[in-house]
């Protein structure tokens, strides 16, 4: 079976689960949001489904209401270096900003992931939208769309040469003659433009996999843009076939633009699976979970996501006019994707927010696992996907039966992988070693 006719999942972790109200449900235990040894499990869960990765997203501010809930505990670099030392194979992909951080510590930061888990690392690149996280490194109000993808850009391409300031090979560590380093296989990237001045090289060697695998999650435009340049693997909220089947033709056409081939980039739609022995039963699960959202952290979380003040708002009307897309500054996408669900009026704020709750916009699935399997099959088949974004509603649970009960029918279908058979990250993607920019040059400077 190639590798072209199965497609790729990673595990995409929050907490005790990404439902709003996990961390309320009986299913789950609240303490172990702050309990690495939970995330060590999550871990290896996930790689016993031989799963191509997990993922911890992050911001950098608290959020839109601490009474009720949180997403973000640990920095999730540190936490998948606990997760690293007990695991073997599964990938290790984290967030981080581009916005309220600097390329040379980032580069290292990653670098570091990559070696104490011997070539398992992937960035997850984001530009920090929220007013919350500008109000935390002394910026007043939002920055400009437009103008984090600008930064973003520069960002990324200095934090590449840095990564390739170390050749493969340049670690020599002969004792007798007492080398450490090759010094003309280490390199300056002498880089000076409009946000950043770095002269390098990087304080640290080259990684198994050459560097750690770019993952990037936006959808407006520019994250299009963005995406199709840089990318390797896109997590990507998408909630009907078609619109999966539209986001993945014009993601792959932008890729092929940008002089790459269209199977340098995976396309992970994220799918909030309710998992049980009947549709039924699984109905039931979700609607439990439901039943626990506290409608004042979620109309602060909608308030956000819209721009718009909803707190005082009923919660059994629809929303009110919402203002054009080129006015927000923030998460454009994501602001796309929730006015388009309420476009018709039909759903009251109460309604809306019930959607919304299990992955603030990504798609949510109720069902048997064969009908996960199916509606997973039916979207790579059908050219949708790559592969999936799997966020269990709850955890450890949810990942337990994503991993228990519907891989094992993947795997019989010849979709999934039943063994790994790469060592590094990239490899479990499919992807090739990628070259490195200074290979065969000289530089003494460096000595």
């Amino acid at each position: 079976m190639s590798q072209d006719s199965q497609f790729h999942l990673n595990a995409f972790l929050m907490g005790v689960g990404h439902h709003e109200a996990a961390w309320r449900h009986p299913r789950t235990e609240a303490h172990r949001v702050l309990d690495v040894a939970h995330f060590q499990e999550l871990g290896r869960i996930a790689e016993r489904g031989k799963l191509d990765s997990v993922f911890f997203a992050d911001g950098l501010a608290v959020g839109p209401r601490i009474k009720h809930n949180t997403q973000a505990i640990f920095e999730p670099v540190t936490l998948l270096s606990a997760i690293a030392v007990a695991t073997e194979h599964v990938g290790l992909i984290a967030t981080a900003s581009t916005s309220y951080s600097d390329p040379y510590t980032l580069a290292r930061k990653f670098t570091s992931l990559d070696h104490i888990s011997s070539g398992r690392a992937g960035w997850n690149i984001v530009t920090s939208a929220g007013a919350d996280e500008a109000a935390n490194f002394g910026v007043d109000g939002i920055p400009a769309h437009s103008g984090r993808y600008e930064r973003a850009e520069e960002f990324v391409d200095v934090t590449l040469a840095l990564w390739d300031s170390w050749e493969d090979g340049a670690v020599v560590l002969d004792p007798e003659t007492g080398v450490f380093a090759d010094p003309g296989k280490v390199h300056t990237i002498d880089h000076d433009g409009p946000r950043f001045r770095i002269k390098g090289p990087l304080n640290s060697p080259r990684s198994a996999q050459g560097r750690p695998l770019l993952v990037q999650a936006g959808s407006s435009e520019s994250g299009k843009e963005f995406a199709a340049r840089y990318a390797e693997a896109v997590f990507t909220a998408q909630r009907t076939l078609e619109q999966g089947q539209e986001f993945y033709r014009d993601l792959k056409a932008r890729v092929v633009k940008h002089g790459r081939n269209a199977g340098d980039l995976k396309v992970l739609p994220g799918i909030v699976p309710f998992i049980a022995d009947t549709e039924e039963e699984a109905k039931a699960l979700e609607q439990s979970f439901t039943d626990l959202i506290s409608p004042e952290y979620s109309l602060r979380q909608l308030s956000t996501m819209l721009g718009v003040d909803l707190t005082k708002h009923s919660l059994d009307a629809p929303l009110p006019p919402l203002p054009p897309l080129d006015e927000i500054q923030g998460n454009k996408s994501r602001y796309q994707l929730v006015k388009d669900l309420a476009a018709d009026g039909s759903l009251t704020v109460r309604q809306l927010i019930g959607l919304l709750g299990g992955g603030r916009g990504h798609r949510t699935f109720a069902g048997t696992p064969e009908q996960v399997a199916d509606e997973l099959q039916t979207w790579f088949e059908q050219g949708a996907a790559d592969g999936f974004n799997i966020m269990p509603p709850y955890l450890p649970g949810g990942l337990d039966d994503f991993v228990d009960r519907v891989v094992p029918i993947l795997q019989q279908r010849g979709l999934f992988r039943t063994e790994y058979t790469a060592t590094t990250l990239r490899g479990h993607y499919g992807l090739a070693d990628v070259d490195n920019r200074f290979a065969g040059a000289v530089d003494e400077a460096s000595a």
